[in-house]
């Protein structure tokens, strides 16, 4: 023993700890080590699985987990020996230890960025979409067929943060609640890509059809896009689920890492075969809408004269390519999430209400024909702000030719 330790009796000075008594005997599940240099390390074994009977009467069914051990200074501790007189093979080390402090969880980066920041870029995230949805909805100018895409893809995203921010609450609460919310989060972001196909399609379809002018109304075509797309989510996320329930096996559940050194299997999430059947039709519809991007900008370049229902079909097929490339995007880094590296998954956190900010920047703040439709709908005459108030030129602008015309006289529709 160096000079600088000491031999005292007597019970240490916890303060405002708890002092708890600890026992190392043959058999037990705590193992006490004392080094040189007078540091106390406490051994929490665990019970190693499938031992056998001999193994038991050995004492070998307990293995040390170098993940569950704590030290204590000197003055933190007391250890003594234990002689069983009459069983003189039963010796056994007892310390009287003060309680590790356990560190606050708000001290905690990973904890703090998982729990705290998280759900709240969800909540601003989910503000952002759901302003999207109630602009689209609630203005009649913007109920055709595009606008009812956009009012359903920005619901599916909803669905998909609010599923996620069920998932971080009852992450070991049980299985049922985290498969639920596992299965709805997949279910919508599936059903969004499949949204945005449908309307990349009919955008090209409308770019290539020679005869514009269907008698088919909106609301038909949008129950018939419907049937595909809701037809397509629900038939896959089916598949997903019975892949999972009854294909996939247990050890094929994925791991989450709270943080580089632990990982952690959760119990009900689904496994990788139902992930694969989920994501294979994501993949595809990425695919099929780049064609359909790389075909109708050949097409519009081509045109030297087009209409009205071409002009608006532009602008539609602009906010399809920005949605397309921020959608594809965020998938690549909710994908890069599932990985050990909690670097990936804070920017995963990060970009979540960037996101959104941007789907709300592209269907409703770049067009001038929806800044123009907000303004006459909530910023009239009433206005407290004049600036907001729409100016002369586009009040005749939108009384000429119904709201939609505007495309001849903006620069950007």
């Amino acid at each position: 023993m160096s000079s600088l330790q000491r031999l005292a009796t007597g019970f240490p000075n916890c303060k405002t700890r708890q002092q708890w008594l600890v026992y190392h005997y043959r058999g037990s599940g705590d193992r006490l080590v004392l080094y040189p240099n007078g540091k106390l390390r406490h051994y929490v074994l665990k019970h190693q699985h499938g031992s056998t009977e001999e193994q038991q009467q050995q004492n070998h069914d307990f293995i040390v987990d170098h993940e569950r051990s704590f030290d204590y200074e000197q003055g933190f501790y007391c250890l003594d020996k234990v002689i069983d007189i009459d069983r003189p093979d039963m010796n056994a080390q007892v310390a009287v230890i003060c309680t590790p402090q356990i560190p606050s969880p708000w001290t905690d980066a990973d904890f703090v960025m998982r729990r705290i920041v998280n759900p709240a870029c969800h909540a601003i995230a989910m503000a952002c979409l759901l302003l999207v949805a109630v602009v689209h909805f609630v203005l009649p100018q913007l109920r055709d067929l595009i606008g009812n895409m956009v009012t359903t893809l920005a619901g599916c995203m909803i669905v998909a943060r609010i599923a996620n921010i069920v998932r971080i609450f009852v992450e070991y609460n049980g299985p049922v609640s985290y498969l639920t919310a596992d299965a709805f989060l997949y279910t919508s972001t599936l059903g969004s890509f499949f949204w945005l196909n449908a309307m990349g399609y009919y955008i090209w379809r409308t770019f290539k059809s020679r005869n514009v002018f269907l008698r088919i109304t909106d609301g038909r075509k949008y129950c018939y896009y419907s049937l595909y797309v809701w037809g397509c989510t629900l038939t896959m996320g089916g598949m997903a689920l019975f892949a999972h329930l009854i294909l996939d096996s247990r050890d094929s559940n994925r791991s989450y890492s709270s943080h580089p050194s632990t990982t952690t299997s959760i119990e009900g999430a689904i496994g990788w075969l139902g992930i694969a059947v989920i994501f294979v039709p994501v993949i595809c519809t990425i695919l099929v809408n780049l064609f359909f991007y790389i075909s109708t900008k050949s097409v519009i370049k081509r045109m030297s004269t087009y209409g009205q229902i071409h002009h608006k079909m532009k602008y539609s097929f602009d906010m399809f390519s920005k949605l397309f490339a921020i959608m594809v995007i965020d998938l690549t880094l909710f994908i890069l999430s599932w990985t050990q590296h909690d670097s990936l998954f804070y920017v995963h956190v990060v970009f979540n209400p960037i996101q959104a900010a941007l789907v709300l920047y592209v269907t409703v703040i770049r067009p001038k024909r929806v800044k123009f439709l907000l303004r006459k709908a909530c910023c009239y005459e009433r206005c407290i702000l004049p600036c907001c108030r729409p100016k002369e030129t586009d009040v005749q602008a939108g009384t000429e030719w119904g709201e939609e015309m505007m495309a001849f006289n903006t620069a950007d529709y």
